[in-house]
């Protein structure tokens, strides 16, 4: 019983997306470092040294970019739960979800708030298919459990 609890709580990450993001992140870092090195320099280009060096980080900018997109995760808890999204990072209560959607196109899970908002949860992804469903069922059991247990203290 108690590894299903600790199942419970494991952190919410998605799959493909989070693959695809390393590894074109990767791709990134390889092609702009073959091109910023091995492009000619000087001549009819004008191409310098500085030039290569800002094709290169511009590269990483853009596979670090792309990295922030790998690490999306909800971590849950006994008190609630820490949504990192792409940019926005949130923490909030269980007591303050009221409703969990996934459906409708949605490309990710949604969570009602009690304050009429709404706070996306990029770590459960329709792309994942069968996986961001059975993660879809496991916050919803999530919430209804500890509001369930709030409502009998």
């Amino acid at each position: 019983m108690t590894s299903r609890r600790e199942d419970a709580y494991a952190t919410f990450r998605p799959r493909r997306s989070r693959y695809v993001s390393i590894g074109t992140a990767i791709a990134v870092v390889v092609v702009f470092g073959i091109t910023a090195f091995t492009i000619p320099r000087g001549g009819v280009t004008g191409w310098s040294g500085v030039d290569s060096a800002a094709m290169f980080v511009f590269g990483l900018a853009v596979a670090g970019f792309l990295l922030r997109y790998a690490l999306v995760r909800a971590t849950p808890t006994k008190e609630g739960l820490h949504v990192q999204n792409l940019i926005v990072s949130r923490d909030i209560a269980w007591a303050q979800v009221v409703n969990v959607q996934f459906g409708g196109g949605a490309p990710w899970l949604v969570l009602e708030l009690d304050d009429t908002d709404t706070l996306a949860v990029m770590a459960v992804q329709r792309s994942d298919g069968d996986f961001a469903n059975a993660e879809a069922r496991r916050m919803a059991a999530l919430v209804e459990a500890h509001n369930r247990r709030a409502g009998n203290d």
